[in-house]
């Protein structure tokens, strides 16, 4: 229970924002009127403070620790989402107008095409799994890179679809970029691998607002001369993230989510951890076939579990009764249907346990 509540908080499964540890937001609640002793708010302060600027080089150090990004790799704060990097990646490291490959997984890969038409990049698309509805991670080999391409782009986790890659492909010489919202921080990482990783906080590391980047180094400094100033990473690098107001509030809280995660034993906890929450629905869904399964075995998602009952009044009302227990954020995407658990770092294992007990009694209510 939240400190001064006097109720006991829902179990999350919304797919973003997300559920948020309750100890970091029973700080929150605690620490934001007096910003490290100033005796004002983190929301009122001038982010050119030194207090401020603390916060951030702290914040950053603790998400090198955790991912064990090299040093080569700076660590940036930026604004506009998940759906701004779509664009603004070309506009930086595809200076050539492309070629860039892509593996198209669903919808966020399709939002990412759409960005590359807009500017005109030639793209190709090396393997897909729209044909099976968008149900595995397709195959891929190393013979199908192009050495010409500026980068190749994955999206490591698609959060409508729940498939995620379980293992990350070698590109060798070509820019690795992953599009990791719904799973940085789920589970170790080798950061050497990419080029650059973007993802926006509210799934695994924050609140909303703030977009994570960890890009190498050399990429920084492809952008050509006519990208506008605050679309370049470069500009962002100078300034620490800071070369305009940035997202206070959700740095702020990320920071602290940071924190959470090392207190809790790191990536290495955190896969552990959502391991055995997935485990316990999947365990549910392989039972029989009154559960049904979005996604291929060898291509499901530990933090996105999508399914569907054997109809549609059937699925409303698993939603609507699971909601009267205080389990919310059920239904699937609007543009899928069915249903979604998501099962983020900060769920408690208890919520999905909680799950899978309901799943299990109201197929014997309704089977």
């Amino acid at each position: 229970m939240c400190v001064g509540t006097d109720f006991e908080r829902a179990d999350n499964f919304f797919a973003g924002p997300a559920v948020l540890p309750e100890p970091v937001l029973n700080r929150v609640q605690q620490e934001i009127l007096n910003f490290k002793g100033m005796d004002l708010s983190v929301i009122e302060i001038s982010h050119r403070s030194k207090q401020w600027e603390e916060t951030v080089d702290q914040c950053i150090a603790k998400i090198r620790k955790i991912l064990s990004v090299p040093d080569n790799y700076e660590i940036l704060f930026l604004q506009g989402g998940a759906s701004t990097q779509f664009g603004m990646i070309p506009m930086n490291i595809a200076p050539g107008g492309g070629p860039v490959q892509l593996v198209h997984t669903g919808v966020w890969s399709k939002k990412k095409l759409a960005e590359l038409k807009i500017q005109g990049i030639e793209y190709d698309i090396v393997s897909s799994s729209e044909e099976t509805n968008f149900d595995r991670i397709p195959q891929f080999d190393s013979s199908q890179l192009n050495p010409q391409a500026e980068y190749f782009h994955i999206c490591s986790n698609e959060t409508i679809g729940g498939i995620q890659w379980p293992d990350y492909p070698d590109t060798g010489d070509i820019p690795l970029v992953a599009d990791m919202s719904s799973d940085i921080m789920s589970r170790p990482l080798d950061v050497e691998k990419f080029g650059l990783i973007y993802a926006g906080a509210q799934k695994n590391i924050g609140p909303s607002g703030v977009t994570l980047v960890i890009i190498r180094e050399d990429l920084v400094n492809r952008v050509p001369d006519n990208v506008p100033t605050m679309l370049r990473y470069e500009t962002h690098v100078k300034k620490n993230s800071m070369h305009n107001t940035p997202p206070v509030f959700p740095i702020w809280v990320v920071n602290m989510v940071m924190d959470w995660v090392i207190e809790q034993g790191g990536v290495e906890a955190m896969e552990k951890r959502n391991s055995e929450k997935a485990g316990m629905i999947y365990e549910v869904i392989d039972e029989d076939d009154y559960y049904q399964g979005a996604a291929v075995p060898n291509s499901r998602s530990a933090v996105n579990i999508t399914f569907r009952l054997p109809d549609d009044e059937l699925g409303k009302k698993f939603v609507e009764q699971a909601a009267e227990r205080k389990m919310l954020g059920l239904k699937g995407h609007r543009s899928v249907g069915g249903c979604r658990a998501s099962m983020y770092n900060s769920l408690p294992v208890e919520a999905a346990a909680r799950l899978a007990e309901f799943m299990r009694e109201f197929k014997r209510q309704n089977g």
